[in-house]
């Protein structure tokens, strides 16, 4: 299993703001697209990434103000990326080891996507579920799976 697939399948689209927008621009973006994270892009050149996390531990629990505080101030700078080609393995082990939700997709130095621990979730269980579907029919005697 490929990050590609899960692409292939979720499409490519790419929710960003600029490092200069406010917070407050983020997070209304979050709410109208129903996702978790921004990547933060200057341009097409990835500067960061944004989640209702760094909302929540660095403006609301420091006594900030979301209307105030620029997304370059609270983001995540050392961004953690996949390529199309690794594994969903791979990204369920990032995604555990560093405590992230969200791994932008670079492709030949540009952004092509983003894949979320609920797009990996997904095709982990539509995978097992073929798997065990396959199984299930040789045992019935539908012959050998695959």
């Amino acid at each position: 299993m490929k990050v590609v697939e899960i692409l292939q399948k979720k499409g490519n689209a790419v929710y960003s703001v600029r490092p200069e927008n406010t917070v407050y621009d983020a997070i209304v973006k979050m709410a109208e697209e129903n996702i978790g994270a921004l990547l933060v892009m200057d341009d097409s050149r990835l500067e960061g990434i944004i989640s209702e996390k760094d909302y929540r531990s660095k403006v609301v629990l420091k006594g900030r103000t979301s209307k105030t505080t620029s997304v370059s101030e609270i983001m995540e700078d050392q961004v953690i990326c996949v390529r199309p080609t690794d594994t969903i393995q791979l990204c369920m082990q990032l995604m555990t080891e560093k405590k992230v939700r969200h791994l932008p997709v670079i492709e030949d130095g540009d952004v092509v996507g983003v894949v979320s621990i609920g797009d990996v979730v997904k095709r982990v269980i539509e995978d097992q579920k073929v798997e065990i579907d396959s199984l299930r029919n040789f045992i019935n005697g539908g012959g050998y799976p695959g």
